[in-house]
């Protein structure tokens, strides 16, 4: 297990930097035709990596017949909702591959009536598709995760009862202060990926940046996939643009 933090100076330069690890992971696991299996992020951080990864150079890198994509977390709506983290994902950069077969995005039913449903039904789709360890675990070649100010990542918030589930792969979450409740991957999942990449941008994250550097026990810093690494802009880090990493 390793943990690694990278202090870049611009949000520019880690959507750059979580692109090139998405493509490089890709690369990786398709190498001898196997097949990627990568989990994305939501919210707003990612989107400018997204429309990177949408367009050449980056585009033109990754085999797209052998990717599988699924979600860390989604909020309770529709795909086509503005709070849809599919639908984001979908719009900056999945619409514009026509390379990636549709039936390869995975998209977590949020949307159901009961949210235990769709958890159940996200669980069994990820023992379908990506393939597990001994223990059973479906192990991803990538996480991508972002961090929240309170240091929640997918939907794993503080103080919620999902961040002591062992048990189950995928739940339901109804994160206090959040206007939407949730699906979430659990940390069995998250830690049993071969890597993730957190891209961590602004200066509302450095004290919860300094906080899990410190060891503090957040969500977030409960991540410890068998290489985990932290990709920060020098805001989140604390520190002035053009310091030393």
């Amino acid at each position: 297990m390793s943990v690694t933090w990278r202090v870049l100076d611009t949000p520019s330069d880690v959507a750059q930097a979580a692109a090139e690890a998405f493509v490089t992971a890709a690369g990786a696991a398709t190498a001898d035709g196997g097949r990627f299996h990568a989990a994305l992020p939501g919210g707003r951080t990612p989107l400018p990596s997204f429309a990177l990864l949408a367009e050449p150079p980056l585009r033109d890198r990754v085999a797209w017949d052998r990717v599988e994509l699924f979600w860390a977390d989604e909020r309770a709506v529709g795909p086509d909702d503005p709070q849809s983290n599919y639908r984001a994902a979908r719009d900056a950069w999945l619409a514009h591959v026509p390379e990636l077969d549709e039936t390869h995005v995975h998209r977590m039913m949020a949307d159901t009536a009961d949210l235990a449903v769709g958890a159940d039904h996200y669980e069994s789709v990820l023992r379908r598709e990506v393939p597990a360890n001994a223990d059973g675990i479906p192990v991803f070649d990538l996480i991508w995760l972002g961090m929240g100010a309170d240091g929640h990542t997918a939907s794993l918030c503080p103080n919620e009862v999902s961040l002591a589930v062992t048990d189950r792969l995928v739940v339901p979450t109804w994160p206090a202060g959040y206007p939407t409740s949730r699906l979430t991957l659990t940390y069995p999942v998250l830690n049993a990926a071969r890597e993730v990449v957190f891209a961590v941008t602004g200066a509302d994250k450095a004290a919860t940046v300094a906080a899990i550097r410190s060891g503090a026990d957040l969500p977030a810093g409960r991540v410890r996939a068998a290489r985990t690494t932290w990709l920060l802009d020098a805001a989140a880090a604390g520190e002035a643009a053009g310091s030393p990493a």
